[in-house]
């Protein structure tokens, strides 16, 4: 309607201006309601076709959408195993900080085991201190059986001499002393290898056993430590009514939202027409009021723009795809971002708006190469620039009366 109204100010107005006072015809006698479309027929028809070349230009160089979202992330509170809620320590709406607790399951099995694990790191500690007792006790045994088979060797040497000597010895009594000898050198063998097992014991068996205990130790504390649920991150805890006794289930049942400190406060995120395809480009400006802030404009700037059109996007199945199934349509994906900084704060997360971008033709305007008929054109695109932000400054004025009034809320 304001472009039709601006593009009949310069054409049927002035035609109605020529007919009226310079031709003398009147209103009433030669303009009437059944001769208007013959008498300003000339006006009419530049008028309808001005309107739509410049609604045209006006909305494909300057785009303008209704879809626009501050668009924020949740976190789904969920433990990392499944059990049943033993404690409960934030309520609905909550803030809550990082690593704050939020709940605890039942933990029972995770103390027993964690229990189990200390137990064997203590048993191993007990049976290292039995060991070095035994140790201990095989160097005495090492020196008892080293004195018997010394006592054995000095024995058997005096009797091979007294027989050397022919004295009173018989041979019998030099060979059962050999035999003595050599089964208290086995003795004094095995003591010594006793000591190596119990030293073998020391030095890796038991080390070894301490550190299997230690790391079921440390896993049976990092099992207890999973039914305690944390905050990953600041925020706002929603939609959480878990109480005491429920079952909470990793794949069925979350126990609630947590929706982080700031999300849906940096950015908003349109969908413009694909026309625009190619006259979006990052680091256009852009305006956008919100219904969450009525009254107000709030200066944007193109910080990214999606190279791809969500709506064409394939996942692989068991069945050939039909194109003719993809839904036809979808939207450009535009990132935008306050030319300011704190200028989203006071928007609720997930408001709705309504976004103007526009082109920005100064860069080609001040090349030294351009032609006239092109400095014009650039000229005019830039400059009609402003149809559209008084268009969004119309729609700002009357979104809450819409809203409000018209809408019934």
């Amino acid at each position: 309607m304001f472009e039709l109204l601006l593009c009949s100010l310069l054409t049927v107005f002035p035609d109605y201006l020529y007919r009226r006072y310079a031709q003398g015809k009147r209103i009433g006698r030669e303009i009437t309601l059944f001769t208007v479309w013959y008498e300003l027929r000339w006006g009419i028809t530049a008028c309808l076709l001005l309107t739509v070349s410049l609604i045209t230009l006006v909305f494909y160089y300057h785009p303008s959408t209704k879809n626009v979202t501050a668009i924020f992330r949740t976190v789904t509170i969920l433990p990392e195993t499944v059990g049943r809620v033993a404690e409960v320590f934030v309520g609905v709406n909550s803030k809550v900080r990082t690593g704050d607790p939020l709940f605890r399951l039942d933990s029972s099995e995770q103390e027993a085991a964690h229990e189990t694990a200390q137990r064997q790191i203590d048993e191993t500690v007990a049976e290292t201190a039995v060991a070095q007792t035994e140790l201990a006790a095989a160097d005495g045994l090492i020196q008892q059986a080293q004195g018997a088979y010394q006592q054995a060797l000095d024995e058997l040497a005096t009797r091979q001499e007294l027989l050397r000597r022919n004295a009173d010895v018989s041979v019998r009594e030099v060979e059962r002393l050999q035999i003595t000898a050599d089964g208290r050198k086995g003795t004094r063998d095995a003591a010594v290898a006793n000591k190596r097992t119990i030293e073998t014991k020391l030095s890796s068996l038991l080390p070894a056993q301490k550190a299997s205990a230690e790391a079921a130790l440390k896993q049976a504390q990092v099992e207890l430590d999973k039914t305690l649920v944390r905050a990953g991150v600041a925020g706002t805890v929603q939609q959480f009514t878990l109480r005491r006794g429920d079952v909470v289930n990793t794949m069925i049942r979350p126990a609630g939202i947590l929706v982080p400190e700031g999300a849906g406060r940096a950015r908003l995120v349109a969908g413009f027409g694909q026309i625009e395809a190619q006259v979006m480009k990052k680091g256009m400006i852009a305006e956008a009021t919100c219904i969450g802030m009525p009254f107000t404009i709030i200066p944007m700037v193109v910080t990214e723009v999606q190279d791809v059109i969500a709506a064409g996007q394939l996942r692989p199945t068991d069945q050939l795809l039909d194109v003719g199934q993809i839904v036809q349509g979808g939207s450009l994906t535009v990132f935008l971002e306050p030319l300011f900084p704190g200028q989203l704060d006071r928007l609720p997360p997930g408001s709705s708006c309504i976004a103007n971008a526009y082109t920005n033709n100064h860069d080609a305007l001040a090349a030294q190469d351009i032609g006239t008929s092109r400095w014009v054109f650039l000229h005019v695109v830039d400059t009609v620039a402003i149809v559209h932000a008084m268009i969004l400054r119309m729609q700002a004025i009357m979104l809450p009366v819409q809203t409000l009034v018209l809408g019934g809320h």
